[in-house]
Formats: C-alpha cells, sequence, structure tokens
C-alpha cells in the first residue's frame, strides 16, 4: 500500500519509511487540492489530521485515514488499523526521500563516510535518489529499539 501524509505529519511519514512502506511527504509549495491529485493519480491513502482535506479527499473518491493524535506511537497504531505495519522491510527506504535503498559495496562508500565507519562496520546502503549513505550502526540499534516496543 503506498501512503500520502499531509505536512502536518512529517515525523510520522519518516517513521512509516522507517518502516519500509511507500510513503509520500510533500513540500511547502504543494496545496490541498495537489495533495489529493497526487493521491488520486498514484493511488496513494492520504493521511491527514485536517478535516477540510479529509471531507475534499472523499468527494474525490481518495481513500483517506484521519490522525486524531498528535503523539506519534498513537498515530502508528491509528495508520496500522489500515496498514500492515511489520518488521520485514524496516530500513528499506530512504528516510529523506522514499527512494528503495541499494547494498552498496564497502569500497565504493570510503571517501562518503567517516573512517571509524568504513573500519567498523561492513554493509553499506545506498540512496540513489539523494545520494545518502546508510548503515546499521548505534542509531539502527535504537530504532529497532523504538520498533520493537512499539510492535
Amino acid at each position: 500500500m503506498k501512503l500520502l501524509c499531509d505536512r502536518m505529519l512529517g515525523t510520522l511519514s519518516k517513521w512509516l519509511r522507517v518502516y519500509g512502506i511507500d510513503t509520500f511527504y510533500p513540500d511547502e509549495e504543494l496545496n490541498d487540492s495537489d495533495l489529493i491529485k497526487i493521491s488520486k493519480k498514484e493511488n496513494r491513502v492520504l493521511i491527514t489530521r485536517d478535516k477540510e482535506l479529509i471531507y475534499d479527499a472523499k468527494k474525490e473518491l481518495v481513500d483517506t485515514i484521519f490522525i486524531k493524535s498528535k503523539i506519534l506511537d498513537e498515530q502508528l497504531k491509528e495508520v496500522s488499523k489500515n496498514v500492515k505495519i511489520g518488521k520485514t522491510k524496516v530500513l528499506t527506504r530512504c528516510l529523506l526521500c522514499n527512494s528503495i535503498l541499494e547494498k552498496i559495496n564497502k569500497n565504493e562508500v570510503k571517501n562518503k563516510i567517516p573512517d571509524k565507519v568504513f573500519e567498523f562496520f561492513n554493509d553499506f546502503y545506498y540512496c540513489p535518489k539523494c545520494d545518502k549513505i546508510y548503515w546499521k550502526g548505534s542509531h539502527y540499534e535504537k530504532m529497532i529499539e523504538k520498533i520493537e516496543k512499539r510492535l
């Protein structure tokens, strides 16, 4: 399932990407009408806290999820009522741009990461769109701990 979070839900959008869920997050230039068009065109479920946007999206027959809470864990629970959230695809998407990450050879990233990271880690993942490098360091372990608590 593909999702679209509106501008009020940036943290939720990031965490849905952590779980490996295809989640579009708009820039400031897109208005509500644009979000509805994108949702419709790309067959995305529109997630928002904006009652007017929900109303307008439903008039256009766009699937929606209305988020009531401002608390991330509660937002994830609200989404999980409609979307399967699990551990199988954790950290397979770029957290910044939503692209699917590609495994990359350690030697190809040597000059793009800190020396200590190169020394201590062997598995690296690359975002072909935004050129970001990911590895399973302490930040990964902290994310996994949070994921374990949430599921």
